[in-house]
């Protein structure tokens, strides 16, 4: 073989390697494991909602909120009207929240939003943990009584599951709904069983003051919840995953809509891989820190639409060259065992998400949804600015 083509098949095999490898691990190690007992003391959270022109949802996020089977004098449900436009802050009151009003030229984003509420928790001195919850979100009921029993376990920093609200209401809807079981519930069940951190999703997390006294929130990136989720990681905290308890989403059905917000997630993670993977793995390699060092793998593994992308281009280039180059051969099985194991990761996704026969129809649409993914990413833009997605009505 030619050292030009031994070069491109190694390029392309390395990456496609460390890639399925690392998702075939935690995909073998998605087995639910048991939660903790039920907490014995009844620690005060102050669920914080951060909201930026929400009067649609924002009631429905609330009324979720009081059906929590937890004692209604241990927990306050706090909305902040960040920069709103609208109604938001009246519609929360009215449906029984508390409000903080935030109004800031220059500082716009969920970030900053947070960061004020976390600050007027702390200052009051009542609650023993904040939650978030997104203002598009539904809880479980058992969400709180959740976060309680990792919190007496030891925890200080607990992520829900993270999924979809009504996700049968298109293709897309059903597609975001396992690819979701599969970034989210497979991967942190199975880093969970090794000791690890799941990170935040943005979304249904939990964490001490006392934690927030060691580790003050200062995270305003597009992924604000996995920059706080490394800070976390560096002063050596791990994130606990709670699978028994969920809060779904509102996910774009639309196509602009959805367009923007895979945008914003995935830019804010391309931010992250440029400015923490080096502190990540420099503490991973002085402490050592098993946490940190899988927090950086978790950041380099790329988008699954690349790792596909990367997977398909190996298996070609190596079946174009076998037939002349023997020493190609190797590379097909290799780039067969990628495949492999991308599917089981997907299917495990498939089979956790409850989606049924349906789901597994609309996955052989997700070639299309993969496509989708990529021209997003090539013409990605971003600000800080915390730009809302479209809205139904509830």
């Amino acid at each position: 073989m030619t050292v030009v083509a031994s070069s491109i098949l190694w390029l392309l095999g390395l990456p496609a390697m460390f890639s399925c490898g690392y998702l075939l691990l935690l995909t073998v190690l998605s087995g639910k494991a048991r939660g903790p007992a039920a907490p014995r003391r009844t620690p005060r959270f102050d669920v914080i909602v951060p909201a930026h022109d929400e009067e649609i949802l924002v009631a429905r996020v609330v009324r979720s909120l009081r059906r929590c089977d937890w004692p209604s004098d241990a927990f306050r449900i706090i909305v902040v009207a960040d920069n709103c436009t609208d109604g938001t802050a009246e519609a929360a009151r009215v449906a029984g929240a508390e409000v903080l009003e935030r109004e800031h030229a220059t500082l716009r984003g969920k970030g900053y939003a947070l960061e004020y509420a976390f600050l007027d928790s702390h200052a009051r001195g009542w609650a023993e943990a904040v939650v978030v919850v997104d203002a598009d979100s539904e809880v479980s009921a058992n969400l709180l009584t959740t976060f309680a029993a990792r919190i007496e376990s030891g925890a200080h920093a607990v992520q829900a599951h993270y999924g979809v609200l009504e996700p049968r209401t298109s293709w897309r809807t059903r597609l975001m709904c396992i690819a979701m079981s599969a970034f989210h519930r497979v991967r942190s069940r199975g880093r969970e069983r090794l000791g690890l951190s799941c990170g935040f999703r943005g979304n249904g997390w939990c964490v001490t003051h006392a934690l927030l006294a060691q580790v003050p929130y200062r995270a305003f990136s597009l992924a604000e919840d996995i920059e706080f989720g490394i800070e976390l990681g560096l002063h050596g905290y791990r994130i606990h995953y709670a699978d028994e308890a969920s809060v779904d989403a509102e996910m774009a059905a639309d196509t602009a809509s959805a367009g923007s917000q895979r945008r914003r997630w995935e830019l804010g993670r391309w931010q992250l891989l440029r400015t923490k993977t080096l502190a990540l793995l420099s503490a991973a390699a002085q402490r050592p820190s098993r946490v940190c060092l899988d927090l950086a793998v978790d950041l380099l593994v790329p988008p699954l639409t690349h790792v596909a992308a990367n997977v398909v281009l190996l298996l070609a280039v190596a079946a174009a060259l076998a037939p002349w180059q023997a020493a190609a051969w190797p590379w097909v099985w290799v780039g067969s065992a990628c495949v492999a194991s991308l599917v089981l990761y997907v299917l495990r996704g498939w089979q956790l998400s409850g989606m049924g026969v349906r789901g597994l129809i609309d996955l052989a649409q997700a070639p299309l949804f993969l496509v989708w993914k990529a021209l997003l990413l090539l013409r990605s833009r971003g600000s800080l600015v915390w730009v809302r997605t479209p809205r139904r009505l509830p």
